[in-house]
């Protein structure tokens, strides 16, 4: 923190959680503990690369004002994560009830006369911060599960219950899955069972159907020859 006459600012150095292609905003506060209005107005060594909001302003006695810096989205990262980008608050005592549209850059002009204080603040980049780790239920970071004891004196083996019944799901498919195998393999044999046994009866059909078609009936000879036999009475009574 700087304990300058007119403004106290905090921090003294700029720290900006450094990604590629992604606006990153940090802030600092000015406090004024003195009776007297005091101006402020923040420059950069590159102000095409940080936005400065206010960048100009009055702190009334005796109160702060928060300062927003952002740094526009970055392409490419600087060679070792080093910044050499600067920033310079100037404050200046000003007239009671004098807001920010009163300010000028004549204010802030030393060869004036004006009593103009100065600050540099200096800028790093630092690592973003890490999302937290997730934490499973019933269990605490970094430590195993625990049995836990309730009202009643019983004790809850949660863990130990969840990885059983885990376990008894797991044989309960395999069974499952078992089962349907088993019941898919004999479906199968029986469809290749009646296969071969539609393929017999066919085969007999077309035997059957050869021989009624290779030679003379049994029946017909029988009816040919009572014809014969009838004949040959009636012609002997004749």
């Amino acid at each position: 923190m700087s304990s300058g006459d007119l403004l106290q600012i905090e921090p003294l150095e700029l720290q900006f959680p450094f990604e590629l292609k992604k606006q990153i905003s940090c802030s600092m506060q000015l406090t004024n503990k003195s009776d007297n209005y005091v101006a402020f107005k923040v420059k950069t060594t590159n102000p095409k690369k940080y936005c400065v909001r206010p960048n100009t302003g009055v702190v009334v006695p005796h109160s702060a004002c928060d300062v927003t810096v952002t740094m526009q989205a970055q392409k490419e990262a600087p060679p070792d994560m080093q910044c050499r980008d600067k920033f310079l608050l100037q404050s200046v005592v000003v007239k009671p009830g004098s807001t920010a549209k009163d300010i000028t850059a004549e204010m802030f002009n030393k060869e004036s006369g004006n009593h103009v204080e100065e600050c540099k603040l200096k800028v790093s980049y630092v690592p973003p911060p890490q999302p937290p780790s997730p934490v499973r239920e019933g269990s605490e970071e970094g430590s195993s599960p625990r049995a836990s004891v309730s009202d009643n004196g019983t004790v809850n083996q949660t863990s130990e219950f969840n990885v059983m019944s885990k376990g008894f799901e797991r044989q309960e498919s395999t069974s499952e899955v078992k089962a349907l195998i088993s019941r898919l393999t004999e479906e199968k044999h029986s469809a290749i069972q009646q296969n071969n046994k539609l393929q017999q009866e066919l085969e007999l059909l077309k035997r059957q159907c050869n021989r009624s078609r290779g030679g003379i009936p049994f029946m017909y000879v029988i009816i040919v020859g009572f014809i014969g036999i009838l004949l040959g009475y009636l012609l002997k009574r004749t």
